[in-house]
């Protein structure tokens, strides 16, 4: 999997680029964990499915 991605964030308001901050191997897939660039908003990906936004949750 790549360090950074093209993904849209919701506080800058339009498409940034995110660097995956950190990752793990769970039974579930991969997880993974991604900043944006311009304002530092995070977001998790679990095995490239699911998104979890990281401001609203500890992860």
């Amino acid at each position: 999997m790549s360090l950074e991605m093209e993904h849209d964030c919701p506080v800058c308001g339009g498409e940034e680029t995110f660097w995956r901050s950190a990752s793990m191997e769970l039974h579930l897939g991969e997880k993974s964990k991604w900043r944006c660039a311009e304002c530092d908003y995070g977001f998790i990906l679990i095995d490239d499915g699911a998104d979890i936004d990281s401001s609203r949750a500890d992860a």
